[in-house]
């Protein structure tokens, strides 16, 4: 199908799945990791442009997912698909952890002028977020010749045994893989609609408990701070339940840190890259990480994760680290012309398209007593389902329904966190496709209920 401006509502015309879907669906099963955590509802992805995704059977579903976060420009963006071929065509790979090439130092470049640390900074090429954040762990360790680290309960920073040891927002994610690979303790993250802590009403007392639970209970029992290379967060929790940090949270962490010689590693693989309305989630809480983890929207669907740090940390001698398919020329083309296209008009697009999806979100929590929360920042929003707002009781199966019925209407949206719908789409997404996606997710909570 050729995209063109008609298309504004799906187009479904088969049953789901359609016959050719099914079909891939059935060597999938065959021929595929059974391991993948792969929702109910099932899509096969066929071709994708802009904020539409084809099936292979030509339904045509508005996506606001992107990928997982990853597809900011949108699917197949003319000047991403320009920027692609036109580096294939002159150099593909050179191995950039052997060898020289211009796109590394330029990209290295751009990201040392936008980062929000002020001091300079060196990058580490990989190829995911998970790569990312095990360079982040291994520079930490290096750098301060420490070896435990602090993380949090909802937490999400890849499935790599190092990462994983920093993971806690599923059990399926750890059952089976014995004890950690790395000495991690986790704490509460400051939600405070889900927070153990007692006292806690608001997101302020969230903040608070947590940071009173790290420096007076961790800090003189188990965990000497004397002895942690790095308290690893996301500003905002993705698969826990896209959830932003509280105004002052991460000012907390950044002065514990200081007081003790700690790297403050932020994780914005899934929050960063124009997602929350500003490039990176960090400054809208005008801290400054040592070490910030960068992926998913980043290469517009194409593999690359970045790993910044002030360069006075990233101070590691040569063969420490490597990757040898980090840094690809290819990808970097795609990540520069991304961030070309952030600054131009996408990062705003997000928060301002992003605010009038959670007013019309807020819209429908008043509506329906299901609705417990709508949270979020920009173009990164969670909508919490619960038996009803008077018990905030997480409903984790009507979520999934939801979920379902929206797909069955042409609409793709996500689970995260136990009872979390997360609303991710392309950075592109115009007022009047968020019209079309509440009408639709109007109609799945009112099929559901």
């Amino acid at each position: 199908m050729t995209p063109t401006t008609e298309v504004q509502k799906p187009i479904i015309k088969t049953e789901l799945p359609g016959p050719n879907a099914r079909e891939i669906i059935q060597a999938d099963a065959q021929y595929v990791t059974p391991s993948y955590p792969r929702p109910d509802y099932k899509l096969v992805a066929e071709k994708g442009y802009g904020v539409w995704i084809e099936d292979a059977d030509g339904n045509v579903f508005l996506d606001c997912n992107a990928g997982v976060a990853v597809c900011s420009t949108g699917h197949c963006h003319p000047e991403i698909v320009q920027a692609i071929t036109k580096q294939t065509e002159t150099l593909i790979h050179m191995c950039g952890t052997d060898y020289y090439y211009r796109q590394m130092p330029a990209l290295g470049k751009k990201l040392d002028e936008i980062v929000p640390i002020s001091e300079p900074t060196k990058t580490h090429f990989a190829n995911s977020g998970a790569e990312a954040v095990e360079t982040a762990l291994k520079l930490a360790m290096y750098h301060t010749r420490r070896q435990k680290f602090i993380s949090f309960f909802g937490s999400f920073h890849g499935r790599t045994l190092g990462a994983l040891s920093l993971t806690s927002s599923k059990k399926a994610q750890r059952s089976g893989f014995a004890r950690q690979a790395l000495d991690v303790v986790h704490v509460p993250y400051p939600n405070w609609i889900r927070s153990p802590l007692a006292g806690v009403t608001d997101e302020e007392s969230a903040s608070k408990a947590t940071i009173d639970w790290i420096e007076n209970r961790l800090f003189q029992t188990t965990t000497p701070p004397e002895e942690v290379a790095g308290i690893v967060v996301e500003a905002v929790q993705g698969e826990g339940g896209y959830v932003p940090a509280p105004c002052g949270f991460l000012k907390e962490l950044r002065r514990i840190c200081d007081r003790h010689g700690i790297m403050l590693i932020v994780d914005e693989v899934q929050s960063g890259m124009g997602r929350t309305g500003k490039m990176f989630a960090t400054e809208y809480y005008a801290v400054e990480p040592d070490i910030m983890c960068l992926a998913k929207g980043i290469g517009s669907g194409l593999p690359i994760g970045v790993c910044v740090a002030r360069a006075s940390i990233m101070d590691w001698h040569k063969g420490a680290h490597a990757s040898t398919f980090g840094g690809n020329p290819v990808c970097i083309a795609a990540a520069l012309k991304t961030i070309e296209l952030l600054e131009n008009g996408l990062v705003e697009n997000a928060r301002v398209v992003g605010e009038y999806l959670r007013n019309g979100l807020r819209a429908l929590s008043a509506k329906y007593d299901c609705i417990g929360d709508v949270r979020g920042l920009g173009l990164m929003v969670g909508v919490e389902f619960v038996e009803s707002k008077a018990t905030m009781k997480a409903n984790p199966e009507l979520r999934d329904k939801i979920e379902m019925a929206c797909f069955e209407r042409g609409l793709i949206i996500l689970g995260c966190g136990a009872n979390t719908i997360r609303w991710s789409p392309p950075l592109i997404l115009t007022k009047e496709n968020v019209d079309v996606a509440l009408e639709i997710f109007d109609a799945a909570i009112a099929a559901s209920v």
